[in-house]
Formats: structure tokens, C-alpha cells, sequence
């Protein structure tokens, strides 16, 4: 015999279905026979395709570039022997000009998918899933840098136990010795003032686990201090020097102009969202 806890509780649930029913009932489905485009995905490719030596595919990518490459060659941008899956420097060129065709310059039309870009290239032809956002512009502690940037360096800090501090930031343009990755967004130099050598080794590690691209730089390598450089893998708003430092790091490279090996801590290559969901 119900109690009448247990009967106003079944009551209640039988009123939220008799009331969610008809809304399931008058939902837009027109949308739902469309394939989707995984942005997570097309980003991932378009970051590593282009700096590959051959016209290998990123894993999980396929489906979701063919997609938007089968978008482009419709629209007279990508030619028909380009639309493989690939997302390689013609695809990155074609999605540039379509970015172009929309009024927009600068940072967003890299070639690099944004969320609103994607979704137009996909209107009534695929859905985007897998959104990613570079969230807003921030003042942080000295230097400007998105939100997506700086969840990022809050949870590395997290693992690390200690606060991080920077000598530069993100949407920084006119720095020579960077070479660009500095002009768009997911863009870091951490300051190693004080740190040992093993210090800065296990920042970048813990820098790498949430889904940067990171590497220990020395005065060595170039016109610069020892600091560590780090790139948010996957930003929408990467510069194209940082993309192809992205890139790099996926493909075992230090990010640098002489293309030499990873020097960094080894751990599973991750974007911030993939570390997210575990």
C-alpha cells in the first residue's frame, strides 16, 4: 500500500509526463535525419592534417571532414579530388575562403572551424555536435586570455598544487621571437623564475595532462629566457602558427622551426575536453 509520500511522488511524476509529452510531440524534427559533424573532431584534423608529410587521416575524423569538404567543393572552394577526409593545407585553404565569404577577417578566417562557421556551412545539409568554444577575453593575472584557456590552467594548477604566473599571453600580436602562436587565443608562456629544472619538467607535464601543447624552452633553442610555452589544443581561436604547433605535438615534433623530436614529459595526448570527460 502506497504512503502518501510514495502517492504524491507518483503523482507527481505521472503530471511532468502527461506535461513533457506533448512538447516531445511538437518538436522541430527536421533536423533529425541530417548527419553530424563533430567539431572536437574537425578541429583535431585540422590542426595535425596539415602538418603531416603524407595525406594520412586523424582517427575518429574521417566521417565528420568528408562532411564539410563535400560543403566546400559544392560551394566551388575545394576541388573534388581534396574531399578525402584529409584536412590538409587545400582544405584549410578552402575553409579560409569561406570564412572570407562571410565577411570575416583576421583571427577568423585562419581557415581553423569556428562554431558559428560551421554551423552555417551546415545548414540543411549536417548538425554540429561536439561544440567547442573559446568562451570570452579575460584580464588574468597580467595578461589577456579566453576562458577555455584559463579552466585549462586552473585545472593543471589543481594537479600541481601551486599557482602559475606569465610573461605572456594570448591575443598578443607584434611579438617577433613567437612568430605568431601568440596572436590568436590558447596561448601561454608560463614564467619559470625560481623553478628547478625538474619543476619546470613536471609543470609541463601536468600543463600537458589538461589538454596543452607544452614544452620547456631555453635560451638554446633561441631569442628568448627559459620559460615554458604552452598551447591550448583545439582553441577555435588558434593563430596559425599555434595550429601548426598543435599540430607538431601531436605528431611527436617540439613545435619549433627545425621540426626536431618532442623534448617533453610522455603522456597521453589529450584536448581539454577529452580530459573533461575522464
Amino acid at each position: 500500500m502506497l504512503t502518501r509520500a510514495a502517492a504524491l511522488t507518483a503523482v507527481g511524476a505521472a503530471a511532468s509526463l502527461a506535461v513533457a509529452q506533448p512538447a516531445l510531440a511538437s518538436q522541430d524534427t527536421s533536423t533529425l535525419d541530417l548527419p553530424t559533424v563533430n567539431m572536437e573532431a574537425v578541429l583535431k584534423a585540422a590542426q595535425i592534417d596539415p602538418r603531416r608529410p603524407d595525406t594520412a587521416l586523424t582517427p575518429g575524423s574521417k566521417e565528420s571532414v568528408l562532411l564539410v569538404e563535400q560543403a566546400l567543393a559544392d560551394r566551388g572552394l575545394l576541388a573534388a579530388q581534396y574531399v578525402d577526409g584529409h584536412f590538409g593545407t587545400s582544405t584549410i585553404t578552402a575553409y579560409a575562403a569561406y570564412q572570407k565569404s562571410l565577411g570575416y577577417t583576421g583571427l577568423d578566417a585562419s581557415g581553423l572551424p569556428g562554431p558559428t562557421s560551421l554551423a552555417k556551412l551546415g545548414a540543411d545539409r549536417f548538425t554540429v555536435t561536439n561544440v567547442v568554444s573559446a568562451g570570452t577575453r579575460v584580464s588574468w593575472r597580467g595578461v589577456t586570455v579566453n576562458t577555455r584557456t584559463k579552466a585549462m590552467v586552473l585545472a593543471a594548477e589543481a594537479l600541481l598544487g601551486r599557482t602559475l604566473s606569465f610573461t605572456q599571453g594570448s591575443y598578443n600580436t607584434g611579438v617577433g621571437a613567437s612568430a605568431g602562436t601568440h596572436d590568436g587565443g590558447g596561448a601561454l608562456d608560463i614564467n619559470v623564475s625560481g623553478m628547478t629544472s625538474a619543476t619546470r619538467v613536471t609543470v609541463t607535464e601536468k600543463l600537458r595532462r589538461v589538454g596543452f601543447a607544452a614544452w620547456v624552452r631555453t635560451p638554446a633553442q633561441g631569442d628568448w629566457g627559459y620559460h615554458i610555452h604552452a598551447i591550448a589544443i583545439s582553441d577555435p581561436d588558434l593563430s596559425s602558427g599555434a595550429q601548426h604547433q598543435a599540430g607538431d605535438y601531436y605528431l611527436g615534433l617540439n613545435g619549433l622551426a627545425n621540426k626536431g623530436k618532442d623534448d617533453g614529459p610522455a603522456v597521453e595526448k589529450v584536448t581539454w575536453e577529452e580530459y573533461q570527460r575522464g
